[in-house]
């Protein structure tokens, strides 16, 4: 068997770490944790709530499984391993949207069964397909009667401020998310916010008074930090702060900021029925030949070839996109049809780096492959053009993602690279099909090529 390896992210928790044993995920819960989590377990809570989607299934093991690592720990529990790890400053505003509502309907569940969260980390949800779950399972210990929501500063940090942004604003969360993991504070997004925007009730409770406090906390003349007063809440009313929370949630909507650039693709391309049907029928072929248990789709859209791939054999699918049009189009596609398909935000040219602590709490996307295969369908001229990533390396970067794929390359006479080099001078001399072929064929062994419309848009089914 091989030796475990603690996941980075699992460092903060002294209740208990995270480990993989080959394709197997253990929790090892310290005995500091152990009455908590035994009276938990014994109300019979993890079970039901795992049949009714809201955690990740726990079974426990033999503490032998983990070797020395395990040797310390009352319990080890092992969980189903999730296909792909994300984090919230990938999410579209649906999947954080999802992710809050997930977080305050277990909270209430517990709550109904003397039971409670010890934090509001965003981080303790990951998605399979476009369906939240909660996979810390020490978070949930025994409710004390009276006390306060400890949580709910974390909960307003990596949830309700991210989401207001969004609501309030018309601003996606996920650069500034990016840039600062812990969310964004009342105090920061309460200086933003536009004037008419304050007067809610809602906000001014839940994000402007906050922030006044937070700002007096750090003014005193002495210089030092005054600890905030901390009022308990009675059973009832508990109950009743993140019910509140849960409906206002529920009617968030992004602020209406116009059309997004790519949001109506599929319906606005440059090619016609017979050229997509092409295309659409060699990535068929494809994902039945290689049948890839993890799919990449760049450039995913709303979603039409994820949906293609998955209906063709692929286990799931990760979808990457910059348009949130295009996003929320895709995370509902997702949800309507049920599908194991998760499109998330990404710039390519700059792709989710390896940060927080040591810069490994939070992995990397290449640091989260490789994927079985990708697609990347119309995608390679919006870096190679509109951000002049050289093509030798951008194929190298895609190659080195996943093992087999598909690849279109665009030529210039295509009328979607012609609106790109309109207002710009085209030093792109070697962007043609031919470049783009030896440059493939350095990285990969090109197993296929065809050719799906008349401009000359050509697929490239690639293996490593």
């Amino acid at each position: 068997m091989e030796a475990p390896v603690q996941i980075p992210g699992s460092f903060r928790d002294p209740a208990g770490r995270v480990f993989q044993v080959g394709d197997r995920i253990f929790r090892a819960i310290a005995e500091c944790a152990a009455r908590d989590y035994e009276q938990v377990r014994d109300a019979g809570l993890l079970e039901r709530l795992a049949d009714d989607g809201l955690l990740t299934a726990v079974a426990e093991v033999d503490p032998a499984i983990l070797g020395e690592a395990g040797q310390d720990a009352s319990y080890v529990i092992e969980h189903p391993r999730i296909p792909f790890i994300t984090f919230p400053y990938e999410w579209s505003f649906s999947a954080l949207k999802a992710a809050a509502r997930l977080h305050l309907e277990l909270h209430l569940r517990l709550i109904e069964h003397d039971m409670t969260l010890s934090d509001a980390s965003a981080y303790n949800i990951q998605f399979i397909g476009p369906k939240p779950t909660f996979i810390d399972t020490l978070s949930l210990r025994p409710y004390r009667d009276g006390e306060y929501w400890l949580g709910h500063r974390q909960f307003c940090d990596q949830f309700l401020n991210p989401l207001l942004l969004r609501a309030c604003i018309g601003m996606p969360h996920n650069a500034w998310y990016r840039g600062s993991l812990e969310g964004i504070s009342s105090t920061e997004l309460a200086r933003i916010l536009p004037f008419r925007s304050k007067l809610s009730w809602r906000i001014a409770s839940q994000v402007v008074l906050p922030a006044k406090l937070q700002r007096r906390a750090v003014e005193k003349a002495d210089g030092g930090l005054a600890k905030m007063p901390e009022r308990g809440l009675s059973k009832p009313a508990f109950k009743a702060m993140l019910s509140q929370l849960l409906r206002w949630i529920e009617t968030m909507i992004p602020a209406d900021v116009g059309k997004t650039v790519w949001q109506d693709y599929v319906q606005t391309h440059s090619y016609n029925d017979p050229e997509e049907q092409a295309k659409r029928d060699m990535v068929e072929a494809f994902v039945k030949e290689t049948k890839p248990a993890l799919l990449f789709d760049f450039g995913c859209n709303s979603g039409a070839y994820s949906a293609l791939a998955l209906s063709s054999g692929a286990g799931s699918v990760i979808g990457f996109d910059m348009d949130q049009g295009a996003l929320e189009r895709a995370f509902a596609r997702a949800l309507a049809d049920d599908l194991t398909f998760l499109p998330l935000y990404l710039d390519a040219a700059n792709p989710s780096p390896a940060q927080g602590w040591r810069q490994a709490e939070r992995p990397g996307l290449a640091d989260r492959g490789p994927a079985n295969a990708l697609l990347a369908l119309a995608f390679v001229h919006h870096l190679a053009i509109a951000r002049n990533i050289p093509l030798d390396q951008l194929l190298a970067w895609l190659t080195s993602l996943a093992p087999t794929g598909v690849i279109e390359f665009v030529p210039k006479n295509d009328p979607t690279v012609q609106r790109m080099l309109a207002l710009r001078e085209d030093i792109f001399s070697d962007y043609n099909v031919l470049n783009f072929a030896t440059s493939l064929s350095r990285h990969a062994r090109i197993v296929q090529r065809t050719v799906v419309s008349a401009t000359g848009r050509e697929l490239f089914w690639y293996s490593s």
